[in-house]
């Protein structure tokens, strides 16, 4: 299977359903629950088949979702875990994270800020001079920076900037509309209402993007999409890496501000940054690493698969709390 679990529940009937099966409803499910993130630490509840659910209670289906994955592939029973959470999570949001390991019957023995588990598992807490580091963090949903200071294995963080309502979510939703409009200039439809072709309008948009990452262009393929005047519409559509990049231009322009301001308030020179670390799938967008390296100057270090950087430093982290490392 794959090795990341989105962070999506869905509720159906006595069914509760996680991670990636959950994400293929979330448009066709209205019981489905997206972006807990933003809310833990909040007395804000979320509803599903008409019963409220604390932030806590969503996190703990996830949390528990990979207990369970994680026991029956090392094959014993996992009771303590090292979670992360983002560097400026306060600590009611702390808290509240340890809570919902709690309730996944976690002993939750470190949380740890992301962009030091970055640092972690790059292995940079063993280097024999101080360093500054550069965390770039574009997740599904959010959007963080982070300037760390590494010296003696300790790590402390100098700044942190971001924006709560900018992920790659938000770029598989301009091809989402591309696709919409052109179909409605190409065929005189309008899809944009009917959940069944937007969720695979979603799959195949975020596919594009992922494609594009590599490709100049991609195909995106649509067969029977939907019946238009009793015929089947069939959608094949080409989208090039220059016309994705024109789309989503604003998107990575909303990056920059953070970036300089993290730079700024850490007081760090750009020629005294000493790396520079991606985070979350949405950076392997070339035009997002040609961003990074025109702000800092810097090339940036990509040799560790940035959907998995953050969990394989948590990894490090237990390891040393284990006495393993």
């Amino acid at each position: 299977g794959k090795r990341t679990v989105p962070s999506v529940v869905s509720f159906k009937g006595e069914q509760i359903i996680v991670g990636e099966s959950a994400k293929r409803q979330m448009v066709t499910n209205k019981n489905t629950i997206i972006s807990i993130k933003r809310l833990i630490g909040t007395n804000q509840k979320v509803t599903a088949q008409g019963k409220e659910y604390s932030p806590e209670e969503i996190s703990a289906y996830i949390l528990s979702y990979i207990k369970d994955y994680a026991e029956k592939r090392v094959g014993t029973s996992i009771s303590k875990a090292v979670i992360t959470v983002p560097a400026y999570f306060n600590d009611s949001q702390r808290q509240s994270t340890k809570n919902a390991g709690k309730i996944a019957k976690l002993d939750v023995v470190r949380i740890v800020n992301e962009p030091t588990a970055a640092a972690l598992a790059y292995g940079l807490d063993k280097k024999d001079k101080e360093q500054n580091i550069l965390v770039y963090d574009l997740g599904g949903g959010t959007f963080d920076v982070s300037m760390l200071d590494v010296s003696d294995g300790t790590f402390q963080v100098l700044a942190t900037s971001g924006d709560n309502n900018l992920g790659g979510d938000d770029w598989d939703k301009r091809i989402i509309n591309w696709l919409i409009e052109t179909i409605r200039k190409e065929h005189g439809v309008d899809l944009s209402k009917d959940n069944l072709v937007m969720q695979r309008l979603k799959e195949a948009s975020e596919k594009a993007k992922i494609e594009l990452s590599s490709v100049q262009q991609t195909q995106i393929m649509l067969p029977f999409l939907t019946m238009v005047n009793g015929e089947p519409l069939n959608v094949d559509l080409t989208l090039s890496r220059s016309q994705f990049e024109l789309l989503t231009k604003d998107l990575l322009d909303r990056t920059e501000r953070p970036v300089l301001d993290a730079i700024k308030e850490s007081k760090i020179e750009l020629k005294q940054i000493d790396e520079v670390l991606l985070v979350g799938g949405s950076t392997r967008m070339p035009a997002v690493q040609a961003l990074v390296e025109k702000l800092t100057g810097k090339k940036p270090n990509l040799s560790i698969n940035p959907d998995e950087v953050v969990a394989l430093g948590a990894s490090v982290q237990a390891g040393i709390l284990a006495g393993d490392i």
